[in-house]
């Protein structure tokens, strides 16, 4: 990645958009003058904390359920090593370096709010991290959602002190060769440090903004492979039609619509079907307004609720000039409902996406083969294509299960309710994986059976998608091997590949508020 001008992290103003400008380019990342100032004023009353000899959860005491054990001056520093050591427990893959990389800039942006009692040069020490590419190893498994992600935030905190592990230019490094490799010294904590950098709800955002970028692109995806697909059926284009949109009333309806028609304009298989006696289509095709549109409004009010957590401070206790307050701010229910929220939206793109591949395969427009087969019988085409979308959709059923409904009590009954939020975000991701194929397994049905038509064409726009599209699967002229082109394609999905025509479509942004 390219490097960028410099930002300044106030703990205030980062916005999903920077976020997913940094997915793609590598700005220099520093904290603002203002933002130290209000550190190292938070920093001070810890310090006032300690020599007034007042008793301030996670200062001076244990905890969870060692809140009420007294810790004495001399010790309040081996209690910060003691919990990011002991609390090192999470286990399975590492999160995925992109991930990583947005927690060190969510955990340091809400840092910096000043509120937490930390010196600036802890939260300069994670941003050399993010800033060199420096990415700590982070298993993904170990973090209900509440007293933040303290498994995953501990391992984060050990590349800090020396003691964890890292990647760096490809390998692995030492714990002891992580803060060279990032330009600092080994951070030596301080009252109240280890406790500000293991609280947090940084995973549990860094998973739903995942969630959120990925399906703003599945979104837009499902908008074209539709679109593909009434031309492959020879379907009605009157179900886009802006009035019918406009009685309805709904924002994202109106919205994917509008993004329909930019798809939908005019064609020689659309005007070859002017006179046909089918009055209606199945409701996966007539209603892909209504049904995306609901996924537009879920991605919209996610969207603004995770700008909100952006800048979150989701530490505890909390600091207000001389004022440590115990609050809950690390309970990550809201983003456990996000993650929830889409994980149902993106299942519901996959079903209907199943859906229409059926429709594709079972002749309900007269003109294809069944399983768009080019000798049925001889010939079993994509027949087996479908059943593994049907396997997607209904794991994705599945996994859309809310995660958030669920808790389990930890710390001797302290902590009675968690969130599990990481959980909700984690089976997100899995989710789009499975929608990946399935629009993929869309994309070949429908580009197969608009190629069934020729000499007819499908709109300018939709042929441009095809011709893509042939970039990673060749026309099927006779059974093959699917595994390997529904594989490429996906991936091409991920990439955003197939949404050129909707690039700049503002009617599909989910990161503004209209």
């Amino acid at each position: 990645m390219a490097a960028t001008a410099n930002v300044q992290l106030d703990g205030r103003t980062l916005t999903l958009a920077q976020l997913a400008q940094f997915d793609r380019e590598q700005p220099h990342f520093e904290l603002a003058p203002q933002a130290r100032e209000n550190m190292l004023s938070s920093v001070a009353t810890v310090a006032e904390v300690i020599r007034s000899k007042r008793i301030c959860y996670g200062i001076n005491t244990g905890f969870g359920a060692f809140a009420n054990r007294h810790i004495p001056d001399s010790q309040v520093v081996e209690l910060q090593y003691n919990l990011a050591r002991s609390h090192t427990c999470g286990v399975g893959e590492a999160l995925p370096e992109k991930l990583v990389r947005r927690l060190l800039i969510l955990k340091a942006n809400s840092l910096a709010a000043g509120c937490s009692g930390i010196r600036p040069e802890v939260v300069d020490a994670l941003l050399a991290l993010a800033n060199n590419d420096v990415i700590p190893q982070i298993p993904a498994k170990g973090s209900v959602g509440a007293s933040g992600d303290l498994a995953p935030l501990a391992h984060l905190t050990m590349a800090l002190i020396g003691e964890g592990e890292a990647m760096w230019r490809g390998e692995k490094i030492s714990a002891m060769e992580v803060p060279g490799a990032a330009g600092f010294e080994p951070v030596e904590l301080q009252a109240k440090e280890g406790l500000a950098l293991l609280n947090g709800t940084q995973l549990s955002a860094a998973l739903a903004i995942e969630g959120l970028y990925r399906l703003d692109n599945l979104l837009r995806t499902s908008v074209v492979a539709g679109a593909m697909t009434v031309e492959g059926l020879a379907g009605s284009f009157a179900p886009f039609d802006e009035r019918i949109h406009e009685v309805r009333g709904m924002h994202g309806q109106r919205r994917v619509a509008q993004a329909f028609r930019r798809l939908l304009t005019a064609s020689d298989i659309h005007s070859g079907h002017a006179d046909c006696d089918r009055v209606q289509d199945p409701y996966s095709v007539r209603c892909m307004p209504q049904v995306l549109g609901a996924v537009w409004d879920t991605l919209h009010h996610c969207a603004g609720v995770l700008e909100i957590e952006c800048n979150a401070v989701s530490d505890n206790p909390l600091i207000f000039g001389d004022d440590v307050f115990s609050g809950g701010n690390f309970h990550a229910e809201p983003l456990g409902f996000l993650c929830d929220f889409m994980a149902i939206a993106a299942t519901e793109l996959g079903t209907m996406a199943e859906r229409r591949i059926d429709l594709l395969e079972r002749r309900i427009n007269p003109n294809l083969n069944m399983f768009l087969a080019r000798e049925p019988g001889l010939q079993s085409g994509l027949m087996i294509a479908h059943v593994t979308a049907a396997a997607l959709a209904s794991e994705n059923k599945t996994l859309s299960h809310p995660a958030s409904v669920d808790s389990i009590p930890t710390s001797a009954g302290q902590e009675d309710h968690v969130s599990m939020a990481p959980w909700a975000g984690q089976k997100l991701q899995n989710i789009c994986d499975n929608l990946e194929h399935i629009l993929a397994i869309e994309l070949l049905a429908a580009a197969r059976a608009i190629e069934a038509q020729a000499p007819l064409k499908a709109t300018a726009e939709i042929e441009d998608i095809r011709s893509v599209l042939r970039d990673f699967a060749p026309a099927l002229r006779g059974d093959r091997r699917h595994d390997i082109e529904i594989t490429a394609v996906g991936k091409a999905i991920s990439r955003g590949d197939f949404i050129a025509p909707l690039a700049d479509a503002t009617e599909l942004d989910t990161f503004t508020r209209h």
